[in-house]
């Protein structure tokens, strides 16, 4: 029987285990932390009751991916839930702009720039089904709709703060600007509009949900339908030599570039090793999560009603703030994404007490302590939140990467989305999971897709490892 050892059970480890595994291999996880899920975990961080997404909060690709529907996560448990308003900016003196999963409704409430947003997303959002697909896998590959994923590339690969001259209002560019700013990079790169068009355009088409019970269920289901297939899941262990792992016939490494480099030593590649070393990481989160009494008291309405929420201001606000983090300065008001999860999935509080997810985007591997900076830009679009913060629970860009070894610098996307690494990740190449060992592959966020709790880059590293299996 083909035997196979997974080393990382985050997202992309534990789909690379089940895709596998429900093809007839053999498959054993081996987790170097005491819990499996990676960064796709929940718990009680501030008080008693209140449950926290430690690190992945909403999952925008995760319903339309290949993975979830090849496998069935909702029959093994997995409830997603939606919130009224899928994400909101709020700026100074109670305006802002939101996004509604309809698209009529967001133009409706957009004025001004409604007919450009439906011109845009309109026609994005009908051929979505087709288009997601296309870049949830690697981008060298014969695509199925050239047309769908060509309409698409024109907007995706401009530079955000060219895209958002569609918009003629400080709300219209400010809603594409926090979006875009998922990326971690300049708004003025180039394709720095990708990452802001899928976000956007997935939450028309599928929403922005949260996992019901804490993006740990998403965890939980994969887990579940793995050792129905026989799975064996180790914890507690770190691996730093492929000799530890024995002989199977396939290793997947759902780790950064240059912790694979390492593990597999010197029968890598020196091509592929030289790629590893220099991949390059992005800037970092700070995060803080708040135990909170009662209501965010924000004074843009619609950001009462959003499961997300963009943080930073105008559009040139925003683009200011990413450049510092980019360069390794530390704005005084950074760009700041705020979760209420539970304003969709109600299990999560307790009583009138509720958890609240915040990180900053700040420099990598910054040392000080951005607490008070994301307190402050909170309390800027909701006066009087201070004084509803019940408890604070805070991680550091050191305190993320020692929990997670692939948040290289607190680096939580696993990886600059520069305009090179966007499209060829880890390395330029047409085989990406591949690292040059014969049975040996890349699954983690580093590879195509990238970052999110979807799975797709197990999904297709576990594909990869198959086919050539069969070739032998």
């Amino acid at each position: 029987m083909t035997t196979a050892v997974v080393v990382g059970s985050g997202p992309n480890g534990l789909a690379a285990a089940l895709t596998l595994a429900a093809a007839g291999v053999a498959v054993r996880v081996v987790e170097a932390g005491e819990r499996p899920g990676g960064g796709a975990q929940s718990r009680e961080l501030t008080l008693p009751g209140l449950l926290h997404d430690e690190s992945s909060g909403f999952h925008p690709l995760a319903l339309g991916s290949a993975f979830a529907a090849e496998h069935d996560l909702a029959g093994a448990g997995l409830v997603w839930r939606w919130p009224e308003v899928q994400f909101a900016h709020p700026l100074d003196g109670g305006r802002g702009a939101a996004v509604w999963q309809s698209v009529a409704t967001t133009v409706d409430h957009l004025g001004a720039d409604g007919r450009a947003w439906e011109r845009i997303f309109g026609g994005l959002t009908d051929r979505f089904d087709t288009i997601a697909p296309e870049f949830l896998q690697p981008v060298l590959h014969v695509p199925r709709h050239p047309l769908h994923l060509a309409r698409f590339g024109a907007a995706a690969g401009l530079p955000a703060s060219v895209l958002a001259r569609a918009w003629s209002t400080e709300e219209g560019r400010a809603l594409f600007a926090g979006a875009a700013a998922h990326a971690f990079r300049p708004l003025t790169s180039l394709a720095s509009s990708a990452i802001g068009v899928a976000l956007t355009t997935a939450a028309h088409a599928f929403g922005w949900p949260v996992a019901e019970g804490g993006t740990g269920a998403i965890t939980d289901a994969v887990l579940r339908r793995a050792r129905e297939h026989g799975v064996q899941v180790e914890t507690g262990r770190t691996v730093t030599d492929l000799r530890e792992l024995g002989s199977p016939d396939l290793v997947l490494l759902d780790t950064a570039p240059g912790a694979a480099a390492r593990i597999i030593g010197p029968t890598l590649p020196d091509r592929v090793a030289r790629a590893y070393r220099r991949y390059r990481h992005g800037p970092g989160a700070f995060k803080v999560d708040y135990a909170v009494e009662g209501p965010v008291p924000w004074t843009h309405e619609a950001s009462r009603r959003a499961g997300t929420l963009h943080l930073g201001g105008t559009l040139e606000e925003v683009a200011a703030t990413e450049r510092e983090v980019v360069r390794g300065r530390m704005p005084e008001r950074p760009f700041v994404l705020v979760g209420q999860q539970h304003l969709a999935d109600p299990s999560r509080s307790n009583g009138d007490l509720h958890p609240l997810y915040a990180y900053a985007h700040v420099p990598a591997g910054f040392t000080g302590d951005a607490t008070e900076a994301i307190t402050a830009q909170i309390e800027r679009f909701a006066p009087g939140f201070r004084d509803r913060i019940r408890a604070v629970h805070v991680r550091t860009t050191t305190d993320l990467e020692r929990e997670n070894a692939n948040y290289v610098g607190g680096d939580i996307v696993t990886g600059a989305n520069d305009a090179l690494q966007l499209l060829f990740r880890p390395r330029v190449t047409t085989r990406p999971y591949a690292t040059g060992v014969p049975g040996v592959y890349l699954c983690s966020a580093a590879t195509p897709p990238g970052a999110g709790a979807h799975g797709m880059c197990g999904h297709h590293a576990a594909r990869a490892a198959l086919r050539d299996l069969a070739r032998r």
